[in-house]
This record gives C-alpha cells, structure tokens and sequence, in this order.
C-alpha cells in the first residue's frame, strides 16, 4: 500500500501502518437558515478557531442560507451547489464579529470573480447585490 501521507500533513509524523487507516480531525462547516440561525458568539469562536477575526461565508441570495466556517469559500460554495442552489445566485463574503455591525460585513471572495456576468472583482460590485446579501446575514445572525 503507498504511503498517502505526504510532508506537512497533520499526520506525517506519526508512522504509517499498511493496511490502517488515518483519520484526522476535521471541523466542519455550518448551514445557517432562518429556522437554524447562529449567534455572534458562534461566529467569534469559529473565528478565533480558525482565521483569528474573520469567518468565511458563501449566501444563496435565492435560498435564503449561507455556508460558514470553511477554510476556503469555494469549499463552502460547492456545499450549497451538492444541495441544489445554483452558482449564479452564491456570493462570497467575510464576517468580522468583533467589529461594529456597520463594518463586519465585508464583500470579498474569489467566487465573486464573474467577469461573464459583468462582476470583474472579488467584491460584489452591484449595490443591489450587497443589499440583498447584507439582508439575508441580519436574518441569519443573532447580534
């Protein structure tokens, strides 16, 4: 059997045995909807567990959810695309929950990249867009 783990993985040191298995711990994201919102202090903790003030998060402006706490937005996007919502309707944006509610929300993700649909940066360029994304993340999230 080869040996799957390579250098810089979690588990490269410890010895490989043929035939068993290594499973190293993962955390995993969270759906957050209406009916199964999240609180700040949820946020502030997945932030302090990963990034150390910001939590990544892709909204379904069609669906009314979002993905957070991944390591990547793509990650997150390709859950909400194994659940049925379409990617023209997923943005990508950060979440601050130590800064005031005016500021904590910020429009920045690879995935938001979509020169074919007229957005030609990272950001979300359509007012329109913003607002609606900034509507559903006041639904989704207890302050």
């Amino acid at each position: 059997m080869p040996d799957a783990v390579g250098q810089g993985h979690p588990s490269a040191s410890r010895p490989v045995i043929p035939g068993v298995a290594v499973v190293v711990a993962c955390r995993s994201m969270r759906r957050v909807t209406p009916s199964t919102p999240i609180s700040l202090t949820d946020l502030r903790e997945m932030s302090a567990a990963r990034f150390g003030d910001l939590v990544k998060g892709v909204v379904d402006l069609e669906r009314g959810v979002m993905v957070v706490d991944a390591e990547m937005h793509s990650d997150e996007e390709a859950e909400l695309l194994s659940e049925g919502s379409r990617q023209q309707d997923l943005w990508g944006i950060n979440l601050y929950p130590d800064l005031p509610e005016a500021d904590w929300l910020e429009f920045d993700s690879m995935i938001n990249l979509r020169p074919s649909s007229g957005n030609r940066s990272r950001s979300v360029e359509d007012p329109a867009t913003r607002e609606r994304i900034r509507e559903i993340v006041r639904k989704l999230v207890r302050r």
